[in-house]
């Protein structure tokens, strides 16, 4: 286990694993929060089924077109453009957060969710090739604790700060919460900062292979998912 950490680049690998997944689920966090404050009964969970699906429908529709990408071009760099995607994403969330737009804020769940269904299939190619195959159990395991981890851990700190955020508080709508909340997007913010930091700290060790073309006339009409 102790050579996987001794790998260039493992450690800034793992590192943006773990921002990447804690980002994610910090405003899912805020935004399902939001909606237990306000809601309840048919229209909560009618709500609460929304954004789920916002999170997992990217990853059903585009998980061919951002698998082609990843082989045709190299993992880093498709790693790396996510990770810059995921700034820019996090600054209009923040921005949605203190103009009190919810449902512009509920919509960039499903933006993203688009996102990471990018950046999902370039960060598990790329496992094997930092870690080769003697390691690659190894990598793969730490990749899953990492990635529970930043689950979990997302999960209960921003749960733990909204709560917090909203104490000593009057509201009575969705656009009330997320503008006393909005500090909170500035931890996404800079979580995807360094994300994308330490997506440039990641080596490329393989080149891109140019001569793959994707076929989008199957694609568009559902013969290829």
């Amino acid at each position: 286990m102790n050579k996987l950490y001794k790998i260039t680049g493992f450690i800034p690998f793992i590192s943006m694993i773990f921002l990447n997944a804690a980002v994610d689920l910090g405003h899912k966090i805020i935004i399902q929060n939001t909606i237990f404050k306000i809601y309840d009964g048919s229209e909560q969970v009618i709500l609460t089924a929304i954004v789920n699906g916002l999170i997992l429908l990217p990853f059903i529709m585009l998980f061919t077109p951002a698998g082609f990408l990843a082989d045709r071009f190299k993992k880093p760099h498709i790693m790396q453009w996510a990770a810059f995607n995921a700034v820019l994403i996090t600054l209009t969330i923040t921005l949605s957060y203190y103009m009190g737009w919810f449902y512009l804020a509920f919509a960039m769940t499903f933006i993203l969710a688009v996102q990471s269904a990018f950046y999902s299939p370039a960060k598990y190619g790329y496992i094997r090739e930092i870690s080769g195959k003697t390691s690659l159990t190894a990598a793969n395991g730490v990749v899953q604790a990492t990635t529970i981890v930043a689950i979990l851990g997302g999960m209960f700190l921003f749960s733990v700060l909204f709560e917090n955020a909203l104490n000593a508080h009057d509201y009575s709508s969705e656009k009330d919460i997320i503008q006393i909340i909005a500090p909170l997007g500035w931890l996404l913010v800079a979580g995807s900062l360094l994300e994308l930091y330490f997506a440039f700290n990641v080596p490329s060790l393989v080149t891109d292979t140019k001569h793959r073309t994707f076929n989008w006339h199957r694609y568009r009409t559902g013969r290829m998912l």
